[in-house]
């Protein structure tokens, strides 16, 4: 019997499939893993997936392919199930897919809508004169901006926490695009770290929590792997940066009116999707779109209030006044100013994740790597390896399918390389798709991938970190 279980952005049908010639009529999803369609789709996934990663060559956006590769492995699926006279299992098992994609289209809508708002109130400028007040370096702001990202992935997605920090880098670093690009990377990685050690702090953790495999307390053994992972990297990239402070800031900038409101209404956002999908099993884009709501109530205001505001024809406004403070200040300009082509290339990574998997490539895959207990380890540092391939959401829930006979060690060992193993490329994590688009001009799929070593030194060296200090868990 299939199934639909949400999974990091990404959702998928995945079930023992029976063969695709059912003479007496399939009674469940067809395996066409070795059906001409279904080599078809791999052909077309991957070939949009490279010229998705050759976007800097062909300067052709990522999304195009992708939402190509998407339609048009669907629309196989869709022709082979239509022809055996099963035209309804393939669309419930798209609208599922489309139904987990329009979940976290939401959540990014939200999260974007709120950093646009602050960047417009001069929230993230303000941050930056600050932090350049204090007369740190670059070396010591890579650092700073790194830590943050590693602690606050812990208690908050990694996508809305690469995009908070990767807008407090972009900020600092306007005069010195070799900081900002390396720094971008070590959010990556910090916020995949970060993540990997707490139930909350990404779907693999929280999965796995959720089928009982690792109990809560547990996951905490992860920390100090964790941090190998995420330190590690950042040393040796550390050694490349400008050892020169930025450009002195004379004067304090002010953040305008309704910046500080804001800040706190994203965090009351983020509290409210914490808590609708923990204590009311709702997923959290309904929790963001309630924060929206109040990010709209408060655009009502600042308007009235301008409006009240307003200056006659022979008033002069005070020089040192915001300017913020006279500007109407509208909510749908700041979503109009998302970025469109990141949010379409997800679509088209997760369709065609969920197309692969309703075809029964995964099953596959999973079969392929546990049928032997004695290459358990073998098996689950591949699976973090492919994870930066395949959304590590729905890598993690075929083995949550396949529920392999291993010890705790080894599910805590599967947690921690799922979780970091996204860091390896841009487009491996949430994370690092979402600074592609925000981070554009400074961070790019071949800037990550020139450091691939280094962050692939730390993956293994978390790996080793983990069989040193929880070997009584083997």
């Amino acid at each position: 019997m299939p199934f639909w279980v949400p999974a990091a952005g990404v959702s998928f049908v995945c079930a023992p499939q029976p063969c695709l010639a059912a003479a007496h009529g399939p009674v469940g999803p067809l395996d066409l893993t070795r059906h001409w369609a279904g080599y078809l789709a791999v052909v077309i996934f991957f070939l949009a997936y490279f010229l998705a990663m050759a976007e800097e060559v062909t300067e052709l956006r990522k999304s195009k392919p992708m939402v190509f590769a998407a339609s048009v492995i669907w629309g196989l699926i869709a022709a082979v199930y239509v022809g055996g006279g099963m035209p309804e299992q393939a669309g419930e098992a798209f609208r599922a897919s489309l139904l987990t994609y329009a979940e976290l289209l939401l959540f990014i809508l939200v999260s974007m809508t709120y950093l646009n708002a602050m960047e417009d109130l001069d929230v993230f400028e303000a941050l930056r004169c600050w932090l350049l007040g204090r007369g740190y370096s670059y070396r010591q702001l890579f650092w700073l901006t790194g830590i943050l990202a590693f602690m606050i992935s812990s208690v908050c997605n990694n996508l809305t926490t690469a995009l908070l920090m990767g807008a407090v880098v972009i900020a600092l670093g306007k005069d010195c695009p070799r900081f900002v690009t390396l720094s971008c990377i070590n959010i990556v990685v910090a916020a995949n770290a970060g993540g990997s050690f707490s139930p909350f702090g990404d779907i693999t953790t929280l999965l796995i929590w959720q089928k009982g495999k690792v109990p809560f307390v547990d996951f905490f053994h992860l920390l100090i792997p964790s941090i190998v992972n995420f330190a590690l990297p950042a040393a040796c990239m550390f050694l490349f940066l400008p050892r020169h402070h930025p450009a002195a800031v004379d004067k304090r900038i002010p953040i305008k009116t309704g910046g500080r409101p804001i800040i706190v209404l994203f965090l009351m956002t983020i509290v409210t999707a914490v808590c609708f999908e923990n204590f009311l099993n709702l997923p959290p884009a309904a929790g963001m779109m309630a924060g929206l709501t109040y990010l709209k109530f408060y655009s009502f205001y600042l308007q009235k209030r301008t409006a009240t505001r307003s200056p006659s024809a022979d008033e002069v406004i005070p020089p040192d006044e915001p300017i913020g403070d006279t500007e109407e200040f509208d909510i749908f300009k700041k979503v109009s100013r998302l970025e469109w082509d990141t949010l379409l290339f997800f679509y088209g990574i997760m369709l065609s994740i969920g197309g692969l998997s309703f075809i029964g490539y995964l099953e596959r895959i999973s079969q392929f790597l546990y049928a032997d207990p004695e290459r358990t380890t073998f098996a689950n540092i591949l699976v973090g390896i492919a994870s930066a391939f395949i959304d590590n959401g729905t890598i993690m829930l075929a083995v949550l399918t396949m529920d392999p006979q291993i010890s705790q060690g080894q599910w805590l060992l599967v947690t921690l390389t799922a979780g970091v193993g996204g860091s390896l490329l841009a487009i491996g994590s949430a994370a690092g798709v979402g600074l592609l688009g925000q981070a554009k001009g400074y961070y790019s799929f071949g800037a990550h991938l020139k450091w691939v070593p280094v962050i692939l030194l730390g993956y293994f060296a978390s790996i080793g970190t983990h069989f040193l200090i929880n070997r009584s868990y083997f």
